[in-house]
């Protein structure tokens, strides 16, 4: 039996209840008229009061960056060559000084008094632009200025809506020192050039993050993330020795106008690189000025194109960045690649008769007398062309070609700075017997002067190739090191014994031979001269490389030296190298107390007897001088 259910019918509003919801309607009506009226009130009477509360929300300066320090640049004795100098730019905020009538005069007032603004100029932009938060006043000021600003805030309450956004700027103490060793930074604090420039990723940093916000009392509370500064760069360089250098090469150029000069100063045991100058240099502080090289009219003159050939030339680094003959600056290496060879002994002599003829070609030697028989030592304390043409003869080019390779050339030396060149080598294939010849006395064929200046380290110190080098230590921001480079070992390159005889040699063509005014009071000094002709053999317009290349003390050597001057103008000492080796005397008596090399009173390291001929007369060495291959018959 199946129940059906009873229907029920809707409920219906009765009267009463209608009322009711009537009441609660015009209840809600009136709360939300008393609410809206109460708003109106408040904001006629009161928004200026609750707007300030509503700056407490205000959040300034969310995307602004907290500027990294970039490292400073020391050199050896730990002098700042580079560094970075906290500056403070002056931010205006109109929306703040506008939210009270108090704050605008003092505020402006106090501008005025220490940053030297225009008021009315200041006026014109709290009215043209009053909703502003964020307005750059004046770039790069000082903290003076900025505490300055802080003392009167702090006097005077109503002071508002000035804040100061940190930056830094680089700055290089010492001007020109050392321009093309140490480089300079651009825009985006990015190094150009130098040290700057090849150290880039270890001295830049991490920028900061800094978010703020103003509280009820219009303070500014700021919350950062620090920024990560970059690492400091300890340099092999010494300002006193290149201040000296510098200080002689400006009187050099002053007396000697030239193309280009350069100077080298290492350490010849661990590849430390002293000093190193290129002509005037450049103010790293103003690294676009031409001032120094050319006059207003003439600057006034220049196209772009013009001014940017002329900077590109001023930034070149001489020392790493052009290649030239060496002349017989690099005779020491061949005789140091046939005694490698056992193919000469100290005992050898050779025969000079002013000339050698090689495949009907006339070479001659400086002296065109001839110097008669002299020994190993004497063909390079007389720089005899004709025995070194007789040495390279047994070395042959296979063996000669592999010693230049061996000693460096044809390669890179990799000093960490941008911009080396490397040497420009004849190819074996194409190494023949005159090519070899005067390859031998250190013509037809370029280097650079770091090139040779390294690879003569290694003759003179023992027979130790080292990597030459500008920085020797790197430090983090808590002051450990996490880079240090006390020499990095390439090869060996001559033998000990070698290297003995050489330095003998080299002391006895200072003491007795060409490079006589290279001596130094005091100091033993050994070294070689070199003189090359540059450019297109041209009889009319001849144009000449004159260097030095010597080290101090020549028994055991610290320190050696290394002095190019490229196209001196003067046309009667032209192809003299006696310039370059008395600008090394001078730069040596200078230079040599500051590196822990004194004078040693009466020095009793003489030349030894054996080593020359008994009929060499020590006073009739002429000055070596560059040699051209002339058609003979």
């Amino acid at each position: 039996m199946v129940r059906r259910r009873k229907k029920t019918s809707a409920k219906k509003l009765t009267r009463k209840m209608q009322g009711t919801l009537l009441f609660v309607f015009c209840v809600i009506l009136l709360c939300v008229g008393v609410i809206c009226g109460r708003i109106v009130y408040i904001n006629a009477n009161d928004g200026e009061r609750y707007e300030k509360k509503a700056l407490v929300q205000q959040s300034i300066g969310t995307n602004a960056n907290l500027p990294y320090k970039r490292g400073d640049i020391l050199d050896r004795n730990g002098v700042a060559l580079a560094k970075s100098v906290k500056v403070y730019n002056v931010i205006f905020d109109p929306s703040i000084i506008n939210s009270d009538e108090k704050f605008g005069e003092p505020t402006i007032g106090a501008l005025v008094e220490v940053y030297g603004l225009d008021a009315a100029e200041l006026y014109q932009i709290l009215s043209e632009k009053p909703k502003s938060a964020y307005i750059r006043l004046l770039r790069r000021q000082s903290y003076e200025s900025m505490e300055a600003f802080r003392a009167l805030a702090q006097e005077n309450k109503y002071i508002k809506g000035v804040w100061f956004e940190e930056e830094y700027i680089r700055n290089y103490p010492f001007g020109r020192l050392a321009s093309h060793v140490i480089g300079y930074t651009v825009a985006g604090d990015v190094g150009t050039w130098g040290i700057e420039q090849y150290y880039n990723s270890e001295l830049s940093g991490t920028n900061g993050r800094e978010y703020g916000y103003y509280d009820a009392g219009l303070n500014l509370i700021k919350v950062s993330k620090s920024a990560v500064d970059g690492h400091t760069i300890i340099s092999t360089l010494d300002v006193n020795v290149q201040e000296r250098v510098e200080k002689k090469v400006d009187e050099f150029l002053a007396e000697w106008p030239c193309n280009n000069i350069g100077v080298l100063v290492m350490n010849p045991n661990n590849g430390a690189i002293y000093a190193m100058a290129s002509n005037k240099g450049f103010d790293l502080n103003n690294p676009r000025d031409l001032s120094a090289y050319y006059s207003e009219e003439e600057l006034a003159l220049m196209s772009e194109a013009e001014e940017l050939t002329a900077l590109n030339r001023m930034w070149r680094n001489f020392c790493i960045s052009d290649t030239y003959e060496p002349g017989s600056t690099f005779k020491p290496f061949t005789v140091a690649a046939a005694l490698e060879e056992n193919l000469v002994s100290a005992d050898n002599t050779f025969q000079c008769n002013g000339y050698q003829m090689i495949a009907g070609w006339r070479i001659n030697c400086n002296k065109r007398s001839g110097h008669g028989t002299v020994t190993l030592a004497e063909s390079l304390m007389k720089s005899c062309n004709p025995a070194l043409m007789q040495i390279v003869e047994k070395l042959e080019r296979d063996k000669f070609y592999s010693y230049q390779q061996h000693f460096g050339f044809g390669q890179t030396t990799g000093v960490d700075l941008p911009g080396e060149a490397n040497s420009i080598l004849i190819d074996k294939e194409n190494l023949n017997v005159t090519e070899l010849a005067t390859s031998s006395f250190g013509q037809s064929f370029n280097i650079t002067m770091v090139q040779l200046a390294s690879a003569f380290c290694s003759l003179v110190n023992g027979g130790n190739y080292y990597q030459p080098h500008v920085v020797s230590e790197i430090r983090d921001n808590s002051g450990a090191t996490i880079y240090e480079n006390n020499g990095v070992l390439v090869n060996v390159s001559v033998s000990a014994q070698t290297s003995e005889f050489l330095r003998d040699a080299l002391y006895m063509t200072v003491e007795s031979g060409t490079a006589s005014p290279a001596k130094v009071e005091g100091y033993l000094v050994g070294g070689k001269t070199g003189t090359a002709q540059k450019g297109v053999r041209d009889k009319e317009n001849q144009k000449y490389v004159v260097s030095f290349i010597g080290c101090s003390p020549a028994d055991k050597p610290e320190v050696v030296i290394y002095v190019v001057i490229d196209e001196i103008y003067n046309e009667e000492k032209k192809a003299s190298s006696s310039l370059a080796t008395k600008l090394t005397s001078e730069i040596l008596e200078e230079i040599l107390p500051f590196l822990s090399v004194y004078p040693e009173g009466e020095i009793d390291y003489h030349v030894d007897l054996s080593l020359l001929n008994p009929d060499t007369d020590l006073n009739d060495i002429d000055e070596e001088g560059a040699i051209e291959p002339q058609q003979g018959t």
